[in-house]
Parts: structure tokens; sequence; C-alpha cells
């Protein structure tokens, strides 16, 4: 092996002979498949601009908390450029752990194959970190995805990347429950146009035991990012909300998980719902805009393949001709247990069921009356207040204190609860 790691630091990167170890590679198009499957802890592979039609395989790939593997293109400027091909996912991961995947551009050029896949035969891929790739062009068909996970993954980091026009955006965990996502932060991506999807975080089985998956319960955070379905599509079998994330485990091992949400914007879906959830999550100081009537909520908290069970909705601002916020918890559940407080609710319908409190509920005709630029372009939507319109009394904002950031608006900027939605006012201003 040590004779391999040679032999390619001398085909591809001769500066590097200093040490076996903690090496830096300088990829060659050609090459590259060879030195990637003999990386070890610490290593560290740049591609530079041009296009690679081999693929990427992350197989087996063993890194380190401290020392993760580091494979990337360049931080700026012209792209290292993987392309689809018929047969393959573009970058296959099985088996591995602690790797870096950065600044590279995915381009299916039309194949029926996914971006980014952790394989379902692969035993685990964890701590895998997906940051700044552009991934455009798998949009073929619904079931085509950018980023999707097949086998039990936990503590991915998917951060700063723009997907176009897939079939479907991000999808984790397997169809049927059984190879859970947890424990992941997925935060400051662009997922735009998808056919499905732009989003979805499967429902949860007993978690399975021996794979190393965490028994303590954890937390996935969704914030900051941008979902968008704004494409003329036909209403048809492939409508999807933007996000939807399914419930956790009903017993044992990551029943007490939960998503955090906040911090995002929502833009326009002609046939469904902004978003749809059950189980354990928090929804706060999101954006939610939509001018179509598609018949579905802004925001679904509805059984899909299991109930709603704890859920806090508060500080969001949603504009909506239809329902805005709609809760179907199902039958036996106890109506505490998802709580709506301090939303900015602009809708024909504003909200209906769950635990009301401290909301201000309004037509959607009367947006333009409280909020600054309320229309369907995103270049220029504005829903920030206008002037100090939505002040209010307090809400006690420190019961929500579990969540991460719960005290901050959509900006980041600090919300104490005087004013509803998810923009605050100080002292009359826009903090």
């Amino acid at each position: 092996m040590l004779l391999l790691r040679l032999i390619s630091l001398l085909i591809l990167a001769p500066s590097a002979l200093c040490s076996p170890s903690d090496v830096t590679y300088i990829a060659d198009p050609d090459f590259y498949p060879k030195v990637i499957a003999q990386l070890q802890a610490g290593d560290h592979v740049r591609f530079p601009p041009g296009v690679y039609s081999h693929g990427l395989r992350v197989h087996g790939l063993e890194g380190t908390p401290d020392k993760p593997i580091v494979i990337e293109g360049p931080g700026q400027g012209q792209r290292a450029v993987f392309v689809g091909r018929p047969g393959r996912n573009t970058i296959s991961i099985k088996d591995s752990r602690h790797v870096v995947l950065r600044n590279l551009e995915l381009d299916g050029r039309g194949a029926y194959v996914d971006g980014v896949k952790a394989e379902g035969d692969s035993l685990y891929a964890h701590h895998i970190t997906l940051e700044n790739l552009f991934i455009h062009r798998f949009g073929r068909h619904q079931q085509i995805v950018g980023i999707s996970t097949k086998c039990p993954a936990w503590g991915w980091v998917v951060r700063g990347n723009r997907l176009v026009g897939l079939g479907t955006g991000m999808y984790f965990g397997d169809s049927d429950g059984g190879d859970p996502f947890v424990g992941g932060l997925i935060e400051d991506n662009e997922i735009i146009d998808s056919i499905g999807y732009n989003l979805q975080i499967k429902h949860q089985k007993e978690r399975p035991v021996g794979r190393g998956l965490p028994l303590e319960p954890q937390m996935t955070v969704i914030r900051r990012n941008l979902f968008v379905k704004d494409a003329k599509l036909p209403l048809n079998s492939s409508a999807r909300p933007n996000v939807l994330v399914g419930h956790h485990p009903r017993s044992g091992a990551g029943n007490k998980d939960i998503y955090a949400i906040y911090g995002n914007f929502f833009f326009q879906n002609r046939n469904e719902a902004l978003i749809q959830g059950e189980g354990n999550f928090a929804l706060y100081s999101n954006l939610f805009f939509n001018s179509h009537r598609s018949g579905f909520p802004a925001i679904a908290i509805q059984p899909h393949n299991d109930l709603p069970r704890k859920v806090s909705v508060f500080h969001n601002t949603v504009v909506s001709p239809g329902a805005g916020i709609r809760v179907l918890a199902g039958s036996g559940q106890d109506p505490d247990q998802q709580r709506l407080v301090g939303n900015a609710v602009f809708a024909g319908a504003p909200i209906y069921g769950g635990r009301s409190s401290r909301n201000l509920e309004r037509n959607h005709v009367d947006a333009r009356e409280f909020l600054q630029n309320a229309v369907p372009d995103l270049g220029s939507i504005s829903l920030r207040p206008v002037s100090d319109v939505m002040r209010t009394s307090p809400t006690p904002i420190e019961q929500f204190s579990v969540y991460p950031e719960f005290n901050r608006d959509y900006e980041g900027k600090t919300h104490d609860g005087s004013t509803l939605g998810a923009y605050s006012i100080q002292s009359g201003h826009l903090n």
C-alpha cells in the first residue's frame, strides 16, 4: 500500500513526497480513481478545473474526527466538473466516515443516476460533509435525486450547496423507514425547482442495532435554506411539498429525536404544501410565501406514516391565498402537544387546529398592509413588517429554549418575543 501511494504521488504530486501520511494529491483526470481508492485519514485531494468522467467512488474511506479525508475542487473560478454517466451514481458513498467533499460541480447531463448517493448496500456512511457543491441536470425523472442516503447515516453536514432543476433535491432515509438519517445539519443551501421534494427526510422504524448509530436523543437542524418550487409544473402524481419530515422511531432509541427547522425561506408551490411534517419538530423564524391556490396549506402538520407528536410552531411569517397553518393531529392526540405561538399568518384560512395563542391572523390580501413587498418575485419580495405594525406584548420566548437560536429572528438577530412573525422590531425600527 505504501508503494502504491508513493507511485501515485510521483504521478500526481511530486512535491508531496516528504511524507507517506497526511498527503495532498493534485488529481489527474485519468489517474484519480486509483488515488481516491487508497486515501487514508488526513489525506487531501485537490481537483483542478476540468471535466472528470469516471465519477467519484467514496468507498471504504476512513477518516477520523481530527484527520478527515478531504476531496475538493477550486474554491473560486472554474469548477472541477463530474459528469453523470449511465449505470453509476456520480458520487457514490459506501462504508465511509469523516470525509469532506467540497467545491465540486455535478452535471447529470440527463443520465438516469443520482448526484451524490450513500448506497443501499452500504453498512453505514457517517460524518460526511458536502459543501459548496453545484448539482444540476439531474431532472429526467422525479426519482432522480441530487443528494440521497439509502443506508444508516448520521452526523452529516450538508452546507452551502446549490441544487437546480432536479427530480428530487435531497432525500434522506429509505422509503420503508429502515435506514435512518440521524443528527444531521442541513444549512445555507439553495434547492430550486425540483419536480418532487426539495427536501425529504423519511420516517424511521426502530433504530437498527450494531451499526454504530447514536442511541442518545439527537437533533437534526435544518436552517437558513432556500426552498423554491416556482416552476410551472403540471398537477400530477409528482406533486410534492417543498419539504417533508417524517416521524422518528415510535419507541426505543431515537423516539425523542427532533427536527429544528428555522431561518428558512419557503417560496411557491402551485401543487402542494410548502412544508409537511409529523413526529417531533420545531418550526420557527421561517418565511413562507405562496401565491398559488393549491388546495393545500402552507404549513401542513398531519399524519403521513405516523402522527404529529410534540410540535412547536412559533414566530413564522406565512402568506398564502389558501390555508395558512393546518394541524390534523389524529384521534387521541393531546392538542397541547402542538403549539402555535407568535406567528403572523396572512391566508384565506389562517390557522386551523393545534393549541393556538398570540398569533396574528389576517386574510392574505392584508399582507400588503403589514408587509413591505409581499409579491411573487424572488428578486424583490420582502416579508419584513411595515414599521412596528406587528408589535405585541412580549411572548414568553423562554418556553422554547430547548431549541437552538430560539430567540433569533429570520436574519439571526435578537427576537425577544415582542413582535409577531419571523422578524423582530426594537424601538419602532426593524432590528
